[in-house]
């Protein structure tokens, strides 16, 4: 696997990027003589998982929605009455803050 500097990596990027795509050359990346990264063609696998964290993102959020409509929840009212309700009480304030301007 060969090595590239930082320096001869950020002159040459868009050389090493086309050998890693078409070639499939795996480079270290370097600093000070140190190895710092490894550039490396993308695969299905990265595509798997990449989409998997992204669908783990989504699940998490949709569980934090349900801890804060749980936490909210108003004993003895659906959701959908709660939500009627939301919606009312902002039509009125904004019918009374409309006609407070006139």
């Amino acid at each position: 696997m060969p090595t590239v500097g930082v320096r001869e990596f950020k002159n040459r990027a868009t050389q090493i990027v086309r050998a890693v795509r078409e070639e499939l050359t795996e480079y270290v990346v370097t600093l000070d003589g140190q190895p710092v990264a490894v550039l490396r063609p993308y695969t299905a696998q990265d595509e798997v998982v990449r989409r998997v964290a992204e669908a783990d993102e989504a699940v998490a959020q949709l569980l934090a929605i349900v801890d804060e409509v749980t936490a909210n929840a108003i004993p003895g009212v659906s959701g959908v009455r709660a939500l009627e309700e939301e919606r009312e009480s902002r039509w009125a304030s904004l019918t009374r803050a409309s006609s407070s301007r006139r």
